[in-house]
């Protein structure tokens, strides 16, 4: 979302040149705090040219091509500055003039600078924009200084406040590269007065001070925060005016949940003049923070412009609006967030412009409402964490770290360079570090991922296709390995019970053909043929072809070096990988079609849940459908269970400690590089019941090029999208959700199970463990540690353990014997109480 709120700034070109300057700065850096980093050339020894975005598509295979024009266009407005003023924590006014109110003139050769003169004003240093008037923000654009580089911010923090007094916990932070680019940082869109930056370092480390040219916001992009849909049984519909003669365009279709209905403004005759109003009447009171508007599918006329939100508690006296604006002429779905949530039993849409001007009506497929989440039920999201770059991929390492990495570039791919941008995340102090690693020699975009048996992450093929490089969370360090016989891209790992590595599929990289599969040895580093397991049988029936129908399969691990191929084809294989290995049909997945950009997620010992997906890579409509699948030996038997609230492609799951499974983002249609029909409401199934119940709803979009992950709290982690260099959908940015099982419900942490001690850093299977902990605990569990990407995550895991007590707090605990239950590698060992709420886990390494 960080990059997608400067599109903005383009659609007001006309204001002043300082605009166009902020326009520019941010797209030249893909839009984002670090994205401005130089690139060095082989050896680190000069700038590399960037290559334009449309030859990078041009130099391989053709992917996506550019990203589709509504990945270009504005959502967020940039705030009128009108009557702004500013203040800051100290300002220079002896030697020069740095006074805060300097961000808001419109001149970059103005600034803001803390004190220097006689005894500098130490760090950190804070400035804070008071609007004069609450409106819903969603991200402070920062120009730094152009003339020097002193006083440019590194580690920030952004806060928010209503009065300017009650400001709470920071809404986003990170770190900003050492360069004069403006950057947009963003965080989840609310109401309020007051925006505060804090800056807690100098970016290139020069001395205590901090400087800033412009400052500005974004207003309201259109999707909530901290959300859920509201039930709309029993509501009700009525229209300032509707079409009933010439079609059924009557105000009650926008509650049917079929979006081929719609009400119309009356246009047979004389048509009715704008305005027109919509008002939901819920036959109850609740709180209500946002209102969702669907456009109809089947022609842009009545595609609402601009409105106001209106609400009531009688259905005759109406307040002053809680939000205000103006939609772009799309069909995607759109969010007007109020600026003060409140208690309501009507709420009215007033809409005073046709999007695009086509003529005086109206018309709407849906309306939902939402409100406020409670985080007993529905969980909470932290503040934004910018990343610099766009996290493609990732996998997380013990001592509370998540490897991210994208491309050649911290925000597009293109060609095969032979080096990689890269980022750790420390999860204990939210700081976000870089690195570009040369000395693999490999593009890892669009990989295949494997968690080794000894910790290590192994990294396969994407634009340098036939390359193999692996990270060692020990050291640290990236280093190359054999490089694989078939060259690919998008294609499937998994570690086997063996300790190899297997792959299988990658058309899209590399000559377009039967990417057969083959195992990496971890003792000889070198890569194995198996000519008796071609791609083929596990392809689904997309329309271009093997290029994308041996994408991202899903893949699990079983004893004895067999592996189940479950998905996404409709078709499941089991594979064997000694010698020349095999291929053999286990049978189709129920009932259900191809579901290419779904998942596999295996929540318990040999049972999966599979979501969502659509026929073809992109341009299909998802599926909300969901299945079990449970393997018995050589038996498999696939269920459906209750469908998904949302239908998704692009999305991510992951599975918790209590064995229920989270699914987060995605898209209705899929579209590469598109964050229209985004599903912002995460869901969370049960396996005791089979159903599917909504949490609190993102504030950014995760669709193509996002991920989720199981972090050691408990909590996930889900990030990222895009990567399409100049686009508005780049989102170098993630954060973090907390699940329900841990929260009360006012939002306070429940106590939690202690692991105190017992827990070596390594055991073989089969071992048992004497565990410590603080209080009693109802179970253990292993979680696999994890990579993903792509939508895919091969290395999730859940294994229950069977324990008992042996008293003075204390449990043995048995590990399973067969490496086909717990596949050799690192994990993390979880207690939970009786009501399911888990203990922040120890890593230990299953041999």
């Amino acid at each position: 979302m960080q990059s997608r709120r400067i599109r903005a700034i383009a659609a007001s070109f006309r204001r002043s040149p300082l605009l166009i300057a902020l326009a520019l700065g941010s797209l030249l850096v893909g839009l984002t705090p670090w994205l401005g980093v130089a690139s060095t050339g082989p050896g680190g020894r000069g700038p590399t040219p960037p290559v334009p975005f449309t030859q990078q598509t041009a130099q391989q295979s053709p992917h996506h091509g550019v990203a589709p024009a509504n990945a270009m266009e504005p959502t967020a407005p940039l705030l009128d500055r009108t009557g702004w003023t500013a203040t800051a924590s100290d300002e220079e006014t002896l030697r020069e003039n740095g006074r805060a109110a300097n961000v808001l003139d419109g001149n970059t050769a103005t600034i803001w600078h803390s004190r220097w003169s006689g005894t500098p004003a130490p760090l950190p240093h804070s400035i804070t924009l008071d609007m004069h008037r609450t409106t819903v923000v969603s991200a402070l654009v920062y120009q730094p200084r152009t003339d020097k580089a002193n006083g440019r911010v590194g580690e920030y923090s952004i806060s928010v406040s209503v009065d300017g007094r009650t400001w709470g916990s920071p809404v986003a932070t990170g770190t900003l590269a050492d360069d004069a680019s403006a950057k947009t940082l963003g965080f989840a869109p609310q109401g309020a007065r007051f925006v505060r930056l804090t800056a807690l370092t100098e970016a290139g480390n020069r001395g205590p001070w901090t400087s800033a040219a412009e400052l500005n916001l974004l207003g309201d992009p259109g999707t909530p925060a901290a959300t859920v849909d509201l039930a709309r049984t029993g509501w009700t519909a009525a229209a300032s005016d509707e079409e009933t003669v010439k079609e059924n365009g009557r105000a009650a279709n926008v509650l049917d949940g079929d979006g081929a209905t719609i009400w119309h403004s009356r246009w047979s005759g004389t048509p009715a003049p704008l305005p027109h109003s919509i008002t939901i009447d819920m036959h109850r009171t609740a709180a209500v923070s946002a209102l969702v508007y669907q456009p109809r599918k089947d022609s842009p006329n009545g595609r609402v412009g601009a409105y106001t939100v209106t609400t009531s508690t009688d259905g005759t006296t109406f307040g002053t609006p809680v939000s205000s604006g103006t939609w772009r002429d799309d069909d995607t779905v759109k969010t007007a967030t109020f600026i003060r949530p409140g208690n309501a039993r009507y709420i009215r849409l007033t809409v005073t412009s046709e999007a695009g001007n086509r003529g005086p009506w109206t018309s709407a497929a849906e309306i939902r409402l939402s409100g406020p989440a409670d985080p007993a039920a529905h969980g909470s999201w932290s503040r934004i964490t910018g990343f610099p770059l766009v996290p493609v991929a990732t996998a997380v390492l013990p001592g509370d770290k998540l490897l991210a990495w994208s491309a050649y570039a911290v925000d597009r791919y293109g060609g095969s360079n032979g080096y990689t941008q890269t980022a750790i995340l420390d999860l204990k102090t939210g700081r976000v570090t870089q690195r570009r690693i040369d000395n693999t020699g490999h593009d890892m975009f669009c990989p295949g991922i494997a968690m080794l048996a000894d910790g290590r992450v192994l990294v396969t093929g994407g634009s340098n296709a036939e390359k193999a490089s692996i990270y060692d969370p020990a050291t640290d360090s990236w280093s190359a390995t054999t490089s694989m016989n078939i060259a690919r891209g998008y294609q499937s790992m998994t570690l086997l019970s063996t300790g190899e590595a297997f792959v299988l599929g990658g058309s899209w990289s590399g000559a377009t053909g039967d990417k057969a599969g083959e195992v990496w040895s971890p003792d000889t580093r070198t890569w194995r043929r198996l000519s008796g397991v071609p791609a083929a049988p596990a392809l689904t029936a997309d329309p271009a072809g093997a290029y994308r129908a041996d994408n991202h399969m899903w893949l699990y691990a079983t004893s004895g070096g067999k592996v189940l191929q479950l998905g996404p084809s409709k078709q499941m294989n089991w594979i064997t990988t000694g010698g020349n290995g095999s291929i053999t049909s286990a049978g189709t997945r129920a009932d259900s079609q191809d579901a290419m950009t779904g998942n596999a997620v295996a929540y318990d010992i040999g049972k999966l849940l599979t979501l969502g997906g659509s026929p073809a890579y992109e341009k299909t409509p998802a599926t909300r459908r969901a299945y079990t699948v449970s393997v018995d030996g050589d038996q498999v038997r696939a269920v459906r269970t209750g469908d998904m609230g949302y239908a998704r492609s692009f999305g991510n799951s992951v599975v918790l400690p209590d064995g229920k499974v989270a699914v987060f983002g995605g898209q209705a249609y899929p579209v590469p590089f598109s964050d229209a029909t985004s599903v912002l409401t995460p869901e969370l199934w049960d396996p005791a019941t089979g159903r599917f119940t909504p949490l609190a709803t993102m504030a950014i979009p995760r669709n193509y090029h996002s991920l989720a992950n199981l972090l050691p709290d408990g909590r996930i982690f889900s990030g990222g999208g895009g990567l399409c260099g100049d686009c508005a959908t780049n989102h170098a940015d993630g954060a973090v959700f907390t699940p329900p099982y841990l929260l009360n419900a006012d939002g306070s942490p429940k106590p939690r199970p202690v692991i105190t001690g017992g827990v070596p850093p390594r055991a073989a299977a089969g071992t048992s463990l004497t565990v410590a902990t603080e209080g009693a605990v109802a179970s253990f569990v292993l979680m696999r540690a994890a990579a993903a990407t792509h939508s895919t995550d091969n290395d999730q895991r859940r294994v229950p353990l069977t324990s008992t007590a042996a008293g003075n707090g204390t449990y043995t605990v048995s590990l399973p014997a067969d490496k086909g239950v717990v596949l050799p590698g690192t994990y993390m060992l979880f207690a939970l109480d009786a009501q399911g709420v888990p203990s922040t886990a120890r890593f230990i390494t299953v041999s």
